[in-house]
């Protein structure tokens, strides 16, 4: 004999209403918010999505339980996608934003609600605010190591950027023969305060990224041991997370080291641009290192997925097949 959803409902209903508190019943209660909330948030009703959780949140305001915790992080993502709906709702964003910072009061280390914030500061163009936030985050000692270095590394990508945009320029980056080849040089740029804003950009970028860098585990260091044969799937995801952090801070630190190289042939100083040019090329190949570690992981999730999709495939093509 087979339940319906709504019996198994009313049966685990009565059981807690009679044999339980008032925070079991609120407890189930909320636990059909959610059901219902993701069916809905699944269909794109996200306004009845809303609601649904709203009402899951109101019956554990304080987060005592997971449901009252699932609905918070539910809801902030539900107002999140209303405002990638409708950008001109920044109202709705600025909602997410502080149903987000509830999420991350109750678990300080989730760092999903962490880059939502961020990635709304961004997208409402809240310069400031997006600086306050990361750096916070890259400054909280409480935090995982790879959870400081992802901050430090958006940090130092914005300076990255800046330098960038001032070297890769065709009044700077000039096209010249040597020796038979053409290979860029790179001169000061005509006005004296891009000229400051590259040197304090190159010099705050560096600051920070080898912070990140610093942060980095005896996980990353010893990553090409690595058999991705070898690892279930949990750890695969986990390490391909993780080490993707660490890929991406290398990969600023080479960028950064090549932008001071750059401004030290602007400079005339030889020395130091030829010194700067080899740490880069040192620091590239650790990169290279680690991204092809990360491939490999990424190449395993996608060859096991693909066989599962065969698999399952497979299995469906064989069922339709004996029902003939």
């Amino acid at each position: 004999m087979r339940f319906s959803r709504f019996g198994v409902f009313i049966l685990l209903l009565l059981t807690v209403s009679f044999g339980s508190s008032c925070g079991y019943y609120n407890r189930v209660m909320a636990r059909k918010n959610l059901v219902d909330g993701s069916k809905a948030y699944k269909d794109r009703k996200f306004k009845d999505a809303e609601q649904l959780f709203r009402d899951a949140v109101a019956r554990d305001p304080k987060g005592e339980y997971v449901e009252g915790r699932t609905a918070q992080l539910f809801l902030a993502r539900t107002l999140h996608s209303e405002y990638i709906g409708n950008r001109s709702d920044k109202d709705k964003a600025n909602e997410a934003i502080a149903e987000y910072q509830k999420v991350l009061a109750q678990d300080p280390n989730d760092q999903s609600s962490y880059k939502a914030i961020a990635s709304l500061y961004e997208n409402l163009q809240m310069t400031d605010q997006w600086l306050d936030w990361v750096t916070k985050r890259s400054q909280n000692t409480n935090l995982p190591p790879e959870q400081r270095a992802e901050a430090l590394t958006s940090l130092a990508a914005k300076k990255n950027s800046c330098a960038n945009d001032i070297t890769d320029t065709e009044q700077t980056k000039k096209k010249v023969t040597k020796e038979g080849k053409q290979v860029y040089q790179y001169v000061k740029p005509a006005k004296p305060e891009d000229y400051e804003t590259l040197k304090k950009c190159i010099e705050e970028g560096t600051q920070l990224i080898d912070q990140a860098v610093a942060l980095e585990t005896d996980q990353v260091r010893s990553a090409t041991s690595l058999n991705p044969k070898t690892m279930s799937d949990a750890d695969l995801k986990k390490s391909l997370d993780y080490l993707k952090v660490y890929e991406s801070a290398r990969s600023y630190k080479t960028s950064l080291l090549f932008q001071a190289s750059f401004l030290a042939e602007m400079d005339g100083r030889t020395a130091d641009h030829d010194n700067l040019k080899k740490q880069g090329d040192e620091a590239k190949a650790k990169f290279i290192e680690l991204s092809d570690v990360v491939k490999k992981l990424q190449a395993e999730i996608d060859d096991r997925a693909a066989a599962a999709e065969a698999d399952k495939s497979g299995n469906s093509n064989a069922k339709a097949n004996a029902a003939k």
